[in-house]
């Protein structure tokens, strides 16, 4: 695979244009599920990086190019091509995939969240082997990683009024999270009261509540993915794990057993969980009176970590051949 060292290398692995499509829509169907991150998609996938080179790069190139006139220059400078492509599939996916997934978190809740659990699992042993040097001190980080994503996990969902400004804000604090790995933008919408109002938004395709949502994730974007290439360029290892905290911290709020406490209605009338904890599957079943279809959950999370295996084995070895024939 592509690894960070790759990614963050002067020449980095170039990726195919249908490839990229490809991870951003798995990128925007992650960002769609509370809880599942599309920085994790895209750090599991080999783009991580280049990612946030690209998008640190925009306000440069566009000062030192674009105002200039030197659009093509601008568009080299900044990665656009990559950017574009990317962005393309994570817009395709929230688009179409929207419905159908907030559909399947309500039919078929366990299975697709023991598929993200296995996925994340999977995930944190492929971020952790992004760093370089395991030493005793990176534990700090760690565990400070796990402390803070779990406890955000367990916030009670608050409820703003739609507002310019929240929904700005909402969109400026939403896409920090979401270029986080182990962070869910999604969650951090629920956490604010706003999850119900954006995808709704979405499907009824509300072009001016999109635009505003889109104008605060843009200032987000720029802002936290100038501080994360200082932060990962300085402190690399130190950073890794702390991602990987976040990871591991998150995973509580992809457990596959809840007990909701708090219930929302979606767009269709229906009633959807806001609040849950996480409970064992003996538990699920008696407070629930439904089967905790343990064998599904199993066979969903091994999906996830065969999944992940599958892209790393498959990434790895288009980047050697890549390697061999630039050589």
């Amino acid at each position: 695979m592509s690894h960070g060292g790759a990614d963050n290398a002067p020449e980095p692995v170039r990726h195919h244009p249908v490839g990229v499509l490809l991870r951003g829509i798995a990128m925007g169907a992650a960002d769609i599920v509370p809880g599942v991150s599309g920085g994790t998609i895209a750090f599991i996938t080999g783009i991580y990086f280049r990612l946030l080179g690209a998008i640190d790069s925009v306000p440069s190139a566009f000062a030192r190019e674009l105002c200039r006139g030197r659009v093509k220059a601008f568009w080299q400078a900044s990665d656009a091509g990559f950017l574009v492509t990317l962005l393309a599939g994570v817009l395709l996916s929230v688009v179409t995939l929207a419905s159908v997934i907030s559909h399947a978190l309500i039919q078929y809740p366990i299975v697709l969240w023991s598929f993200f659990f296995g996925l994340i699992v999977a995930s944190v042993w492929h971020v952790g082997r992004e760093i370089r040097q395991l030493r005793l001190p990176l534990l700090a980080p760690l565990i400070v990683g796990i402390a803070v994503a779990w406890w955000i996990t367990t916030l009670s969902s608050g409820q703003l009024s739609p507002s310019v400004l929240t929904i700005f804000g909402a969109g400026a604090l939403a896409i920090c999270a979401m270029i986080l790995p182990g962070i869910s933008g999604s969650f951090i919408l629920v956490l604010l009261g706003m999850y119900s109002f954006i995808l709704e938004a979405i499907n009824a395709a509300d072009l001016s509540t999109i635009a505003l949502f889109g104008a605060g994730c843009v200032t987000g974007l720029l802002s936290i993915a100038r501080l994360l290439t200082w932060a990962i360029h300085r402190f690399h290892d130190g950073m890794l794990a702390l991602l990987t905290g976040f990871m591991i911290g998150a995973l509580n709020k992809v457990w596959p057993w809840k007990q909701t406490l708090d219930w929302r209605l979606n767009s269709a009338g229906e009633q959807v969980p806001l609040d849950q904890v996480s409970v064992s599957p003996s538990q699920y079943a008696e407070l629930t009176g439904a089967a905790p279809e343990l064998l599904f959950a199993i066979l969903a999370a091994l999906l996830g970590l065969v999944l992940v295996l599958g892209i790393e084995w498959a990434s790895s070895l288009f980047a050697a051949r890549q390697r061999v024939s630039q050589n």
